[in-house]
């Protein structure tokens, strides 16, 4: 099969189409024929070797598929060959013709959803569901949510998932342009922190109470800065560090408004849980319904890999971006 395998850490010229041997499904796994892989944020700290979850390498790129089952392995039950599945190979794998995934993880996907969109829901709608509804848990219609990078594909989701729901958004983007889509989809307030003081923003549009939860995926000063716009006994998720490191100081930080902080991994829910399991047939709910959407705004063949990471990295993406195999 051909695959996009990382050798070393480095840059997108690391990302190398080869011919690697077809996988092999052991027990309690199954084999996928990929349709697409979806492209996260995750992929380009992965390929320079600063994902907070060791990876080894050389390792085939992807976390994230759609297509056909095509072998199950020892003791898999509940699905067939032939099944049109989504899922999230946590380990990788998933920039190939074919990948192995766990059959506890797979996500049949009804016939209204496409394969394209199979691919591109999974992370981001399912790491939004469990911030809002299984980590946080409180919110309720009338609550205020903030969300950092708004305009990319975790934080349309989050816009989405929680207007749904009843609950006021406000989100920050750096780059002109990205506000366009989550307030389309129903964000009341997006900041340009470029180019105003997103802190003032936040309070000017809470009446000075602050914000119930926080979802940040910039890291570093960004992180830092969110605590003061968070109300007592609010609750702060990290799920990235786009911009670096977080300042090492989040007890101090949250000690003064007994706040709260997650930073959140999406592989640690457990994939046989009954929370996994409705964040799922809430997220297919959506996307059959017609008010969960997931903009697609490139496909790439496996061999322009490297071009679709430049792409990502160019900050000017407001929804996902996708591998074709065939």
């Amino acid at each position: 099969m051909k695959a996009v395998v990382i050798h070393d850490k480095g840059g997108p010229e690391q990302l190398v189409l080869a011919d690697m041997p077809d996988p092999v499904p052991g027990p309690g796994e199954v084999v996928i024929d990929v349709a697409y892989a979806g492209c996260n944020w995750a992929d380009t700290q992965v390929r320079q070797g600063i994902y907070p979850h060791p990876m080894v390498y050389p390792m085939v790129m992807g976390f994230e598929v759609s297509g056909t089952v095509s072998r199950l392995g020892p003791g898999v039950g509940g699905v067939k060959v032939g099944d049109r599945v989504a899922t999230f190979p946590e380990k990788g794998g998933g920039y190939a013709e074919k990948c192995v995934a766990g059959a506890a993880g797979l996500i049949k996907l009804p016939h209204d959803v496409p394969l394209d969109v199979g691919a591109a829901f999974p992370i981001t709608a399912l790491t939004a569901y469990h911030m809002l509804h299984t980590i946080h848990g409180r919110l309720k219609p009338g609550s205020t949510v903030l969300v950092s990078a708004i305009g990319g594909g975790v934080g349309l989701a989050v816009t989405q998932l929680a207007v749904h729901a009843g609950v006021r958004v406000i989100g920050t983007t750096g780059t002109a342009g990205k506000e366009t889509r989550p307030l389309a989809y129903g964000a009341s307030r997006v900041v340009n922190y470029a180019t105003e003081d997103f802190e003032q923003a936040v309070l000017d549009f809470t009446g000075g109470k602050g914000v119930d939860l926080a979802i940040d995926s910039y890291g570093a000063s960004m992180l830092d800065r969110i605590f003061a716009v968070v109300r007592p006994l609010g609750h702060i998720i990290s799920i990235g560090e786009a911009e670096g490191q977080p300042f090492k100081n989040i007890r101090e930080r949250i000690l003064p408004r007994s706040q709260t902080f997650t930073r959140l991994h999406l592989g640690h829910v457990d994939q046989g849980s009954p929370e996994w399991a409705a964040g799922v047939a809430h997220c297919l709910k959506g996307l059959s319904e017609g008010w969960l959407k997931v903009p697609i705004e490139g496909v790439f063949p496996l061999a322009q890999a490297a071009d679709m990471h430049r792409r990502l990295e160019g900050r000017h993406v407001a929804g996902k971006l996708l591998l074709k195999t065939a």
